[in-house]
């Protein structure tokens, strides 16, 4: 079964619990914003290729955009991209990567009358809120503009990841990164469902629709060895138990042949905004 997601916060926490762990986990990431670039995968070319078809032009606004995965895969299709991003440290990465980033949360960002033909996010926009944050996207859009925030789930093989998840209970016990049996995308699933309603209840959109791409990727034990650091909150483990992780991690994959097949699978939400007139400032 799959393992957690890397940005999946643990459901049974108490509110105000989970909230301090989301910020330390939202602040983690850039702490190896060069690590992060060079192993996270990239997004499905036909997801990309599908958000460009089907919006009226080419300018895009990225929110979230990290180190410009998603961001410099939406240039090579052919878009003009700006990234909004509140690590500073990602957003330089972006920047020196060839991307144009302005450094803000989304809900706070500048929109200074500039609109798009695109709104994107990939895995960031349970960072924003989501009522606000289809408003302010309203707001950018031009008319038949898209709203498009994706996410993808990692499953390795089943005997694989009850293995990773034993080395998690042993060395890191209560992790989230512990429940094998929990299924990926029944996991994010209460993201899409917020997205969508947040969709709804900016009322600027058509019916929210969902996309499915699914993919598989070899992975050797070095490459996935390198990823794991990267996963939300991992960064900021004692070195020892990181160290002691890598290390089980690593024998399960050598006892599995020092290799495997990780199937992947996105989901887009996506909307078109269907009003003519600009929707109401959210400040």
């Amino acid at each position: 079964m799959p393992t957690i997601p890397p940005e999946q916060p643990p459901l049974s926490e108490p509110e105000p619990r989970e909230a301090h762990r989301a910020r330390h986990i939202a602040e983690s990431f850039g702490s190896d914003a060069e690590r992060y670039d060079r192993t996270r995968p990239r997004y499905p070319d036909a997801l990309v290729a599908r958000i460009v078809a089907e919006s009226p032009g080419r300018d895009v606004l990225d929110v979230g955009t990290g180190t410009g995965i998603a961001a410099r895969q939406f240039q090579a299709a052919g878009s003009r991209v700006l990234g909004v991003e509140p690590d500073p440290r990602m957003a330089e990465f972006a920047r020196r990567s060839g991307v144009e980033v302005e450094v803000s949360t989304f809900e706070a960002w500048d929109t200074a009358g500039r609109t798009f033909d695109a709104v994107v996010a990939g895995q960031t926009w349970h960072w924003v809120d989501p009522v606000a944050g289809a408003a302010k996207a309203a707001q950018v859009l031009c008319p038949g503009g898209r709203l498009a925030v994706f996410w993808y789930v990692f499953q390795p093989p089943s005997e694989l990841a009850a293995a990773f998840a034993t080395v998690y209970r042993r060395v890191l016990p209560g992790s989230p990164f512990d429940r094998a049996t929990m299924p990926g995308l029944d996991t994010y699933s209460a993201f899409f469902t917020k997205a969508s309603t947040g969709i709804q209840q900016a009322g600027a959109f058509g019916d929210a629709a969902q996309w499915q791409f699914d993919w598989e990727q070899p992975c050797t034990r070095d490459e996935w060895l390198e990823q794991v650091p990267t996963f939300g909150g991992h960064s900021q483990f004692p070195a020892d138990k990181l160290e002691a992780l890598l290390d089980g991690i690593g024998a399960a994959i050598d006892a599995a042949g020092g290799g495997f097949t990780m199937h992947y699978t996105a989901v887009a939400v996506t909307a078109v905004r269907t009003d003519t007139d600009r929707p109401p400032t959210t400040g």
